[in-house]
């Protein structure tokens, strides 16, 4: 059940407890806004069906909020985020670049990780360990961001450097989607989880190759790396284009090759 707009519902309880001469709250809105709000949301659930035969379902509510200005104090917001376990944050600027889905992946949330873990370690035991990872990555580009606006990007550090390089990689090879190509309309998830592995392992490769050259004469920095690795980095780029109707087995096998060839690369790279 989708339920668009729970502002607007809450600006016209605030209207008509107003015409009741009834005590404000916050904003004007009621003081029992967060109870009215609350009573919607328990709707959700198991659910067992009027009539017959006996049946059993679940109702599953999504409440769209729109607060004045993107301002995620309003009341209305704020009482909704104590109630529900999930949040959406849809980001306009992401809309505007046209990355769609247009969720903004540092304000979102879920409440539901630890309970799913179970289902995602049938599929890979590394799953939550790589979601975790990719988060990281995308925080540390956001503060990264605000040092390169300060003081600018040659202000940064070649493992900074790689960090703003893979945080591109995810947001506009992994994260955006187009429901209306042929390889990208659906993920299945051994290809999510083989693409976070390929870049987590990437990432983490790279990382450990400047780390343990700083101190050597040559030195690994960010644009070397980037010149003897660009088969792999691009490689990072394309594997949304796997074709995601192949078997699990194939899936599986192309990322489990690609994360080889990737092991070989800096291989070569360290023993030069």
């Amino acid at each position: 059940m989708m339920a668009d707009s729970t502002s607007r519902w809450a600006e016209a309880l605030r209207e008509i407890s107003g015409r009741l001469a009834e005590m404000p709250g916050d904003s004007g809105y009621p003081a029992y806004l967060a109870t009215k709000l609350a009573q919607f949301y328990e709707r959700a659930g198991k659910v067992t069906c009027l009539g017959s035969p006996n049946r059993q379902g679940s109702v599953t509510i999504v409440g769209a909020v729109s607060p004045p200005g993107g301002d995620f104090t309003d009341p209305v917001t704020t009482a909704t985020l104590s109630i529900v376990q999930v949040f959406w944050g849809l980001d306009k600027k992401l809309a505007q670049k046209k990355h769609f889905p247009s969720v903004n992946w540092t304000i979102s949330t879920s409440s539901y990780e630890k309970q799913l873990e179970p289902y995602f370690n049938q599929f890979d035991k590394e799953f939550s360990t790589l979601r975790q990872r990719v988060k990281e990555v995308l925080q540390e580009e956001v503060e990264l961001n605000e040092i390169v606006q300060l003081v600018g990007r040659d202000s940064l550090s070649e493992d900074q450097k790689l960090t703003l390089e893979i945080a591109n990689i995810i947001k506009n090879e992994f994260l955006q989607q187009n429901a209306f190509s042929k390889h990208d309309y659906t993920c299945p998830l051994e290809k999510t989880i083989g693409m976070m592995k390929c870049i987590v392992h990437y990432y983490e490769l790279a990382k450990k190759a400047i780390y343990e050259t700083a101190k050597r004469p040559d030195r690994i920095n960010y644009a070397f790396l980037k010149s003897q690795t660009s088969a792999q980095m691009n490689k990072l780029k394309q594997m949304k284009f796997e074709d995601p109707k192949g078997s699990r087995q194939e899936i599986q096998g192309y990322f489990t090759d690609f994360i080889d060839e990737i092991n070989n690369a800096f291989k070569k790279l360290m023993d030069r």
